[in-house]
């Protein structure tokens, strides 16, 4: 008997994130923090495992170091499968080239070998910089019983930012008959998820022949649908109405996970039926210490908090000494903030020191923008980091 599985998943997780600036210097952008205990790539990732959906290939290229040892052999996600599971796929050196995966259609071309070994009647494909929760076994269930030959998911997003996405023009029954990469002048705002399912077959034809074209850029919007639509094959837009934030910017990160915070947050990533599952860190209960202040704020393991933090998010082992501050911001694992310091409006990565006394971000109101320091730096006694700067390296102490 022919071992084969129904649908295999194909996660896009190499881009650089050159518009996270200094939070992408060193890792990929679906490794990046999010909502203290998660990294971005947990939730394409569990939206697969609750989807039924075990069998996912995660395409890596730009500093792929920590979300390979991240991801490892799949188990927190239960992808540690006998016959599918997670599989990490980097660019390799075949008999006859070697080569970067040139554009989102050519990183899938060149992994059709991974795909086909499991037979699949359907593939999916999906970006590892999403932050929503997704039953993509509904979608393909809605892919089989419209006989697509491709189905993408669609969101209505505010009309002023329709340029920036592939906007889909649909009939009434929702099949495509145009598709708008990124138009100046949108027809509507129903626009591409990055999310598609192909039957295979269909798939790997357009994959060959997208690969065999030397004036293509091997891009899925660019080329791929726009060449499937001309051939007349049947393609449906499948509208999704949830929670769903494309993290791309600094601003679209802060904004999702400021909106984890509240007695009724915008997105819920606690909801027992749907579990985001990660890799968390084995750290200590969180302490506060006598005086310190919290206010609608998530406070991970091992955090110390000694001082204020107010409408944050701190991940695992953060020490806010006495007397510092940290308002609106954003604070990944093992960032020490030290007495007198004061953080307002503000991401800040991994294992990085804010010194005494030292102030990093102005509030949201001064206009100035979002502070970024990357990780493991160290930011002086008395130094000043005003909003919107992007600091990526240590920085000298100001004058007292």
């Amino acid at each position: 008997m022919i071992r084969k599985k129904k649908c295999v998943a194909m996660l896009l997780a190499g881009g650089q994130g050159s518009r996270l600036y200094a939070l992408t210097n060193n890792i990929a952008k679906p490794a990046v923090s999010f909502g203290g205990k998660y990294r971005i790539i947990d939730f394409p990732l569990s939206n697969c495992v609750n989807s039924g959906i075990d069998t996912v290939g995660v395409l890596t290229q730009y500093q792929p170091l920590v979300l390979n040892d991240y991801i490892g052999n799949g188990q927190p996600w239960d992808l540690d499968r006998e016959f599918g599971g997670v599989h990490i796929l980097s660019p390799y050196q075949a008999k006859t080239s070697s080569e970067w995966y040139k554009g989102t259609a050519n990183a899938i071309y060149q992994n059709i070998r991974f795909i086909k070994q499991f037979n699949p009647d359907y593939v999916l494909i999906l970006s590892g910089d999403h932050i929503y929760k997704m039953n993509y076994s509904v979608m393909l269930n809605y892919h089989i019983l419209n006989n697509a030959d491709c189905t993408i998911a669609a969101i209505e997003v505010p009309m002023e930012e329709a340029s920036r996405f592939g906007i889909l023009n649909t009939n009434e029954d929702s099949s495509i008959y145009e598709f708008e990469e990124k138009p100046k002048n949108p027809k509507n705002n129903l626009a591409s998820m990055g999310i598609y399912i192909f039957s295979a077959e269909k798939l790997y034809k357009y994959l060959e022949e997208d690969n065999a074209d030397p004036n293509s850029s091997n891009d899925f919007g660019k080329n791929v649908l726009p060449k499937m639509l001309s051939n007349g094959e049947r393609m449906m837009a499948y509208k999704f109405t949830g929670y769903w934030k494309d993290v791309g910017t600094i601003d679209s990160l802060y904004e999702a996970n400021m909106d984890l915070l509240g007695d009724i947050p915008k997105f819920n990533v606690s909801d027992p039926s749907w579990k985001i599952q990660t890799r968390s860190p084995m750290s200590p209960p969180h302490y506060v210490g006598d005086g310190a202040i919290i206010k609608n704020s998530i406070i991970l393991t091992g955090c110390e908090i000694y001082g204020d933090v107010e409408n944050s998010i701190l991940s695992s082992d953060v020490v806010v000494e006495k007397g510092a501050t940290v308002r609106n911001s954003v604070i990944m694992a093992d960032v020490k903030i030290k007495s007198g310091a004061t953080v307002e409006y503000a991401i800040i990565d991994e294992n990085t020191v804010v010194s005494s006394g030292a102030t990093v971000g102005d509030p949201k109101e001064s206009g100035k923008g979002i502070a970024v320091l990357s990780r493991n730096i160290t930011i002086g006694e008395n130094a000043k980091v005003s909003g919107g700067q992007i600091i990526d390296k240590d920085l000298e102490g100001g004058a007292n």
